[in-house]
């Protein structure tokens, strides 16, 4: 790796958990700010280059993509809770779990585990196995419902492609 994108992905990562320690610590006392400022210098240093892999053009893009992407999904999850809790509070309990596969166009691995992680955090489905080669998918489902929303929609998998710009 170049060292200008050495440096380039150590401030993001730097920035990244400074906003994270502020977020969850809330303290925004001298003493709170140098020690989160002291612990995202040595986490940064430390795994900068898993976060993010070089300096690219798109980087600051696709992250923005992704925080565009949040609220959308937080819809989903509160969507999908609000039909697991009908399907569990209904008389007749329409449950009817399903394992059902699936391919996607896909192939980076931000991608794949962005799309598995936002399935399996969607009440009603969860991601078994994925195949990185084949960007296939198996899932397991609620019930049918659910997994045609996966298959026949396609909604989140063409959110999570034009957020990796691999539409």
């Amino acid at each position: 790796m170049k060292k200008e994108g050495k440096w380039f992905g150590f401030f993001i990562t730097f920035g990244v958990m400074c906003l994270f320690w502020i977020v969850l610590s809330g303290l925004l006392t001298a003493f709170h700010l140098i020690a989160g400022g002291i612990c995202s210098a040595l986490v940064a240093f430390l795994s900068h280059d898993l976060l993010v892999e070089g300096k690219s053009d798109k980087t600051l893009l696709k992250f923005w993509r992704l925080l565009c992407y949040i609220p959308w999904e937080l819809w989903q999850i509160v969507l999908a809770n609000i039909d697991v809790a009908c399907r569990v509070l209904h008389p007749k309990m329409p449950i009817d779990p399903c394992v059902f596969e699936f391919e996607t166009s896909l192939r980076g691995d931000w991608a794949l585990t962005t799309l598995a992680n936002s399935i399996t955090l969607t009440p009603g489905t969860i991601t078994i196995n994925v195949e990185p080669e084949r960007g296939k998918f198996q899932v397991h489902a609620i019930a049918k419902e659910s997994a045609d929303a996966l298959l026949v929609d396609q909604t989140m998998q063409r959110k999570v492609a034009h957020i990796f710009m691999e539409s």
